[in-house]
């Protein structure tokens, strides 16, 4: 397992890669700089960014023929000839189109979590990633690289409270996440559909109303404090009963399991009264 870093890397990471809309080069240290022909740079499957819009790609391109690529790429060798994007990969994608044979870039020494971080970072500063993007790429830390909540806070310049929320977006059916991945419904929307019994059915509501996000949260409530949306629960049997106790036993924490009519399927509840119990959950649940 990677060793966590113990730096803040986001502070003076615009100064050491640059800016795409800027028109001076970045400061960075020449000792990493060289110039690297294009064909043997190749994007990082792991990149928390995975839209590029084309639009933007080609005012870049064309920018990039008139005064040529300003800012360098990231870069970290993967082999004897290859490199791997850390960071740059919209400003690759442009010298691509813009026919450009190679290209300056920072070679650095990264491993797998530092990588990522450093992607994470630069996406986050320049408000690139959508909610459901960023919210992945800090799943992906906590799964690959054992990072807790805590320290992505303390690494990448956010707030606990705004990682444990994105996290929760990641919850969602996939039909709710496509809505927010085109944009119709917001982070903000979103988090108010977490707890909904039907999030799908009043995401739809949301998106036809247009809702605002208070709004919204007003309508989960009310659809919430319904009897007439609430099914009358399945009484539990001994079995339920002695599994909710081992497994609340084992975690530490309430556990609730209610089968819905058919008994072929159903819902697990984990209840936790912290944020240090939710941190132990994920830890446990990632392993």
């Amino acid at each position: 397992m990677n060793s966590l870093p113990k730096r803040r890397l986001g502070r003076g990471l615009a100064a050491l890669i640059g800016d795409d809309a800027a028109d001076e080069p970045a400061t960075a240290d020449t000792r990493y700089m060289r110039l690297i022909p294009i064909e043997l740079v190749h994007p990082n499957p792991n990149n928390p960014r995975h839209h590029f819009d084309d639009e933007t790609i080609d005012e870049l391109a064309a920018s990039i023929r008139a005064k040529g690529l300003l800012q360098p790429l990231m870069v970290r060798q993967r082999d004897t000839a290859t490199y791997e994007i850390v960071a740059g990969e919209r400003r690759w994608r442009a010298a691509q189109r813009a026919g450009i044979h190679e290209v300056p870039a920072i070679v650095r020494e990264l491993s797998d979590g530092e990588a990522l971080e450093i992607a994470l970072i630069e996406n986050i500063q320049r408000a690139d990633l959508n909610p459901l993007e960023e919210a992945r790429g800090y799943a992906q830390l906590m799964s690959e690289f054992a990072y807790t909540q805590q320290q992505l806070a303390d690494s990448l310049g956010k707030s606990r409270s705004h990682i444990a929320n994105l996290l929760r977006l990641l919850t969602l059916p996939e039909p709710v996440l496509d809505l927010v991945r085109a944009g119709k419904l917001s982070a903000g929307h979103a988090r108010a559909l977490v707890t909904a019994t039907d999030p799908v059915a009043l995401a739809r509501q949301v998106v036809d109303r247009d809702l605002s996000v208070r709004q919204t949260e007003q309508l989960a409530k009310v659809v919430a404090q319904s009897p007439a949306r609430r099914p009358a629960p399945m009484p539990k049997d001994a079995d339920t009963r002695a599994l909710e106790a081992d497994l609340s036993a084992n975690l530490r924490l309430r556990v609730s399991i209610d089968h819905k009519p058919g008994g072929q399927a159903g819902e697990l509840r984990i209840r936790y009264g912290t944020l240090e119990e939710l941190d132990g959950l994920c830890q446990l649940l990632s392993r």
